[in-house]
């Protein structure tokens, strides 16, 4: 966390009025202070939770954390940086080459003040939660429980990004930060610490809320789900997975079936849905951070993180970043079967219009990825083309779509010199949900269970063409998804299948590196990836990842000589 102490500007006034005979006027009660007494009470104290809830939405683009994508989809091999070349925001080219990384990177330091802005505000909150009567505030309990869960929310953000970050809860009181040091917990303590947030928000919150956007108890349960299912992987000090709890898998199991039981969630029938204006707080939406427009601010509470993501041509104007990798285009491939092919669909690129036709496509590529020649965000006659593309040279031809919106949409709106939208940001979806238990029942050794949940993933994506068709009614692409099938289905091969699931589900939603380390493949994978990318895209010849370093961020410079020196860095930086 960064502190500042306020400068007192009037400090070398105030010395020099000493040799006056009378300091009365010093005397003067400050204008604008609120006691704690003043706060603590019902209607402030809502002020403060919904204080909380709007950091879900505070990032900027030079610090993103709505959809991860810089950590997430660029270090995971998805996407390439883009923009206007390697300086474009370099830190993003830094974090994709992981070679260039460093520990003095700003934005690193800033994605970490930011987070903990959130920690701070449901810390706030809850210590005058704590002490309000329940009589008082008969929601007491319930608001406890949503700020749990959003501080389970940002700790598992800084977890997943920096490993070993300090836990300040609200019992610790402001003057003792600057004693609570990043490594006082181990790595399972840390990840107990976050679960035992969702936990209590699991014990407290209603199955439904009268207001839309704040936490229920099912959002909650897939929450801790989520959490338990990255515990499981236990990890060495150097982040080498060394075993499975099978405990925690099972808790997974559980948590997720309580989900699927309620009846409040299904997959929408067009995987379409999920990323238009539609579909926001639909039936496949757990948890999603609401952002608005024409709300009296002077911009709106649009998305900001994703702000970069939009093409250069006249209807957008800026700035063409998070531009999906030929690796990630060419993984939508299928086989005759319909069914992916896990280790030969980067032996050729789909690089011409006719590619997509000859060969056969998983739909959710254009669903994903925008490519020359077609319709962009299920436009028919707007078509994507070459010169909306920012430096082709350097990151290839292909834009991401799923962040973005039609200049025609209702939550489409300029913040020059980007472009924003008041478009949800789903968190967790449903078929995140649906995965998560997949996985864990494929770790579990229980994989004919968790064959029927993926082929339902799957059978989504093969009913999802309806808007994939050009002006003339045909289809975009040459489609063919098909069902795994059971005689094929041994541990080692649904593991593989269920990976492969979640990169093309979940493409550019900020997931995949998180992924990656998780399961304790994130080194060979990336430096496979890079060994043959490299041969495409001249910046990524140093590129390299270094086992046992590059799975985490490093501890920002900043925080540590903040802390002078109590927090320890990560291991190889």
């Amino acid at each position: 966390m960064k502190f500042f102490k306020p400068t007192i500007l009037a400090l070398g006034l105030l010395a020099s009025a000493t040799a006056c005979n009378d300091s009365k006027f010093l005397d003067v009660e400050p204008i604008g202070a609120l006691s704690d007494d003043q706060l603590n009470t019902p209607a402030n104290i809502e002020k403060q939770v919904i204080a909380a809830y709007s950091q879900l939405g505070n990032d900027v683009y030079r610090a993103p954390y709505t959809s991860m994508w810089p950590y997430g989809n660029v270090r995971g091999g998805d996407a390439y940086k883009g923009g206007n070349g390697t300086a474009d925001v370099d830190a993003f080219h830094f974090y994709e080459t992981f070679s260039f990384n460093r520990v003095d990177v700003g934005n690193t330091d800033e994605l970490w003040f930011l987070i903990y802005i959130g920690v701070s505000r449901c810390n706030d909150a809850l210590r005058r939660l704590d002490v309000v009567d329940a009589s008082a505030m008969p929601n007491k309990a319930v608001r406890q429980g949503e700020m749990r869960f959003l501080r389970g929310h940002y700790y598992f953000l800084l977890k997943e990004l920096f490993k070993r970050v300090p836990y300040i809860d609200q019992i610790v009181p402001t003057d003792k930060y600057g004693e609570v040091s990043n490594v006082a917990l181990s790595n399972d303590e840390l990840w107990t610490k976050i679960a035992d947030d969702f936990r209590f928000a699991v014990a407290n919150l209603p199955e439904t809320q009268p207001e839309i956007g704040r936490a229920t108890k099912s959002a909650a349960q897939a929450y801790l789900a989520k959490t338990l299912l990255y515990q499981a992987y236990v990890q060495s000090e150097t982040h080498a997975v060394t075993s499975i709890n099978q405990s925690k898998l099972q808790e997974v199991v559980t948590l997720t079936d309580a989900v699927i039981s309620s009846g409040k969630y299904s997959l929408h029938p067009d995987f379409a849905t999920n990323f238009l204006t539609v579909g926001d707080n639909g039936v496949e939406s757990v948890f999603a951070i609401q952002f608005s427009r024409n709300d009296g601010t002077p911009k709106g509470r649009v998305q900001r993180g994703n702000e970069l993501a939009y093409p250069m041509n006249p209807d957008y104007g800026c700035c063409g970043f998070h531009q999906p990798s030929q690796n990630l285009v060419n993984s939508f491939k299928t086989d005759a079967q319909g069914l992916p092919l896990f280790t030969t669909f980067n032996n050729t690129d789909l690089t011409t219009p006719q590619d997509f036709q000859t060969n056969t496509v998983d739909p959710r590529l254009d669903h994903t990825v925008a490519i020359p020649s077609h319709p962009y965000k299920y436009s028919p006659p707007f078509i994507f083309d070459t010169s909306w593309l920012r430096d082709q040279n350097t990151y290839g031809v292909y834009m991401s779509m799923k962040e973005t919106v039609l200049p025609s949409d209702p939550s489409f709106q300029k913040t020059p010199p980007f472009m924003g939208s008041s478009k949800n940001w789903a968190l967790i979806r449903y078929a995140d949900v649906l995965l998560w238990k997949a996985e864990a029942l494929i770790e579990l050794g229980r994989q004919s269970e968790a064959l029927p949940i993926i082929n339902q993933i799957r059978q989504r994506a093969a009913n999802s063409t309806a808007r994939l068709k050009t002006t003339a009614g045909t289809s975009t692409s040459n489609y063919k998804i098909g069902q795994y099938q059971s005689g094929q289905w041994t541990q080692q091969y649904a593991r593989e299948a269920l990976r492969f699931e979640r990169r093309l589900e979940f493409a550019m939603e900020g997931y995949r590196f998180f992924d990656l380390v998780r399961w304790g493949i994130a080194g060979p994978y990336l430096n496979t990836y890079f060994d043959k990318e490299k041969t495409k895209r001249q910046y990524l010849q140093t590129a390299r990842f270094t086992v046992g370093r590059d799975e985490y961020l490093p501890i920002p410079l900043n925080q540590i000589n903040f802390s002078k020196g109590l927090y320890k860095q990560n291991p190889g930086w």
